[in-house]
């Protein structure tokens, strides 16, 4: 009910229409400004003409990467009053490439009615080779809870991560990780491969092989083959490869086209002790997708957002020709709204919708909610599965700390920006999920076709390089509570 009540007042406190600008052409480079007085934005009407935009701080990062955001181009006639507005949208679109600590446009005055821009970056640090400790669980409570915190179900290894790969803002990623799941990847993106600065290409192939794997649920809770063959060494074996090409018209409509082929085989054993894990008691299953995501991004900070609304929609379309394993069409449509009201409280709400057909698939390929950030909170450690669901997430929050400490004994000069935010917080959530046929003979406990309701309160930490660790603690409609750990956003 406070959900429902959240999403009530956030739709109609939503502005009543959305600012949009036209695409920039591609800048190479502009030379450093001269002598400039510094002017503030007076409230005298006047007409004011963009001379010329200069960038300072990129070292590595190209300029038109950064120019390609740009509301104002040189040559553009603006109102002065107009001009605040349209510069503090365009700082937000730059620090959203997540390529820079802080960003800062200022106006340069050379006559009354001509200006000049400066736009003032400062750089991440752009190589990770991130250490890989993770867990292989959906999540740390899941793990904590249901597996009593073993560390046998932990991946280790090497995540490379190459960021703005020749000042372009092309992405690099290695992958090679052992333990629960071993896996080896590689990535490549390249976010623009045309002059206008609108289309974009990525690549990647893929290999992982599974000792233990999920092969059924059991009341909404995983069930692992750890105890099937203990002697077998791999229980499950994937292959894949991907080609994802991008086309970003404007500063806030994306899309993206998916083509991508698996190929998975499991153990004799698995497919004996559940038949429907591929269907028939089939070992392998190979299919292509067929994808398309849209997405309309108009919040203020995507690491984090405050103040602003999204939203996507993705088109999942699986075996191509009749003769591949997997036949499947689904749809997942997200809208989050973000509203600022005053006094450092922020309302937020999410709502998804997931649809597939047919229901009568494998195991393997079920849809389901409790996935990354599809889950009703204080519902966390279970898996609700079905063709369709609905999920509506709220969350009232106050700022009660934000500060910027500048560490300038560092001597990497990219880690000396230290941003740190706190967040108190309520929230309600609420979902209806529908279930597969037969299911609910799989599951004493019946979390489906019955609405979930979860609620709590909680702690947000918002730091450097887009870090969030929600504390949260949480009741859901079966009558538990408990303390849940998150380390990505909500929503």
């Amino acid at each position: 009910m406070v959900a429902v009540l959240f999403s009530l007042i956030a739709f109609f406190s939503a502005p009543a229409k959305t600012e949009r600008a036209e695409s920039l052409l591609a800048m190479d480079s502009l030379k450093r400004p001269g002598r400039a007085k510094i002017i503030p934005i007076d409230t005298a009407g006047r007409f004011l003409q963009v001379n010329r935009i200069f960038i300072v701080g990129n070292k590595i990062t190209r300029d038109q990467i950064i120019l390609r955001e740009l509301t104002l181009r040189p040559g553009d006639i603006i109102y002065n009053q107009e001009l605040q507005s349209v510069l503090d949208l365009d700082k937000k679109k730059i620090f959203n490439l997540r390529l820079f600590n802080t960003v800062e446009i200022r106006t340069l005055e050379l006559e009354s009615d001509k200006i000049d821009l400066l736009i003032d970056v400062n750089e991440r640090w752009y190589t990770f080779p991130a250490p890989i400790f993770e867990l292989s669980d959906r999540n740390f409570n899941e793990w904590w809870q249901t597996y009593d915190h073993d560390f046998s179900r932990v991946n280790y290894g090497l995540r490379l991560y190459q960021f703005n790969m020749r000042g372009r803002n092309e992405t690099l990623r290695l992958t090679a990780q052992f333990g629960f799941v071993r896996k080896f990847e590689v990535m490549y993106r390249f976010p623009y491969i045309d002059k206008k600065q609108k289309q974009g290409l990525a690549i990647s192939a893929d290999f992982s092989e599974v000792k233990n794997l999920a092969y059924k649920t059991l009341d909404h809770k995983l069930v692992f083959s750890d105890s099937l063959n203990p002697d077998k060494d791999i229980m499950r074996t994937t292959k894949g490869a991907s080609i994802v090409y991008t086309y970003r018209p404007s500063f806030y409509e994306s899309h993206a086209f998916t083509l991508a082929y698996r190929n998975v085989t499991i153990d004799d054993t698995i497919a004996i002790t559940n038949p429907n894990y591929f269907g028939d008691g089939r070992k392998n299953q190979q299919y292509t997708t067929l994808s398309y995501l849209f997405n309309s991004e108009h919040r203020d900070y995507v690491a984090y957002p405050l103040n602003g609304y999204q939203i996507s929609a993705l088109v999942n379309w699986n075996g191509l020709t009749r003769h591949e394993d997997l036949q499947r069409f689904e749809i997942t449509a997200s809208a989050s709204l973000h509203r600022d009201l005053k006094n450092e409280l922020y309302l937020s709400n999410n709502t998804v919708a997931y649809w597939s057909a047919p229901q009568d698939i494998p195991y393997s390929n079920y849809g389901s909610l409790g996935y990354r950030r599809q889950v009703v909170r204080g519902y966390e450690v279970f898996v609700v599965e079905g063709p369709y669901y609905l999920l509506n997430k709220s969350t009232l929050k106050k700022r009660i700390f934000s500060r910027t400490y500048h560490w300038g004994a560092m001597p990497i000069p990219q880690f000396r920006h230290i941003p740190l935010s706190i967040y108190v917080k309520t929230y309600a959530d609420l979902a209806y999920v529908k279930n597969y046929p037969n299911y609910a003979t799989e599951n004493t406990l019946t979390l489906t076709n019955k609405v979930l309701t979860g609620a709590g309160a909680g702690i947000d930490i918002v730091a450097s390089y887009d870090m969030v660790i929600r504390l949260e603690y949480s009741f859901n409609g079966e009558g538990d509570g408990g303390f849940f750990l998150n380390l990505r956003k909500e929503f």
